[in-house]
């Protein structure tokens, strides 16, 4: 199912669905790369190399690269370049301990805030997003999982709380899109999101809470399963 025929989310979400640029895209594909083992800790990334590589000029690979510092991915040395790196195991889970209360107080403020409108939406989504695991469409389920959470973000009502949050996930991001190569891993997701939702569409503040906790545990738990294997 293509996700041209999913509205596009109003409010807050509108900042964090930017249009992709060359530096997002370059931070994509080195955050893949990394975490699939592909650029092993330790590889030299020289901003020349890759920008020759990617047909790019330097610019958007320094963006890049001080992006994927911030996730921990690239160790940024002054005057020495930047090499691949990986967050320790307790710094990542600090990272996801955050991510889950974040997104945990988001979805527990939309099961109150939402309107009839944005809980249908949400819904619509949801059930856009089923077809797309029985199809084993990987690609399009990743692309409308960033909608459904940032969905959630938005139905919270609370500007400062969608920032944060968003800034966190963005960090996070390279992390919460390689555990999808877990086996098994998008029916799982969608199981875990369909009591999100339930809760959210009740109205029920502290069980969606709590079943969005659960979901951002699960996601940490299943990339450090995914990363044990690359």
């Amino acid at each position: 199912m293509s996700l041209a025929v999913i509205p596009p989310v109003a409010g807050p979400l509108s900042e964090a669905r930017k249009r992709v640029t060359r530096a997002e895209e370059l931070r994509l594909q080195l955050a893949d790369e990394i975490t699939r083992g592909r650029l092993p800790p330790g590889t030299a990334l020289d901003e020349t190399v890759l920008a020759a590589r990617f047909g790019v000029s330097r610019t958007p690979v320094r963006e890049a690269l001080r992006e994927l510092a911030a996730s921990g991915l690239v160790d940024a040395r002054p005057h020495r370049g930047a090499v691949v790196a990986r967050p320790s195991l307790e710094r990542l889970q600090d990272m996801f301990d955050v991510m889950a209360e974040l997104e945990a107080l988001c979805a527990g403020l939309a099961a109150l805030a939402m309107t009839p409108a944005e809980r249908r939406q949400l819904d619509q989504l949801h059930q856009s997003m089923g077809d797309m695991m029985r199809a084993g469409d990987f690609p399009a389920y990743r692309e409308a999982n960033e909608q459904f959470h940032a969905a959630l973000y938005a139905g919270s009502h609370n500007d400062y709380l969608v920032e944060i949050t968003v800034g966190t996930r963005r960090r996070l991001s390279p992390f919460r899109r390689a555990q999808f190569h877990a086996l098994g891993r998008l029916a799982l997701s969608h199981r875990e999101h369909d009591r999100v939702v339930t809760a959210v569409l009740r109205g029920e503040r502290e069980a969606a809470a709590a079943a969005m906790r659960s979901h951002i545990t699960i996601v940490h738990d299943a990339y450090e399963q995914y990363a044990q294997t690359v």
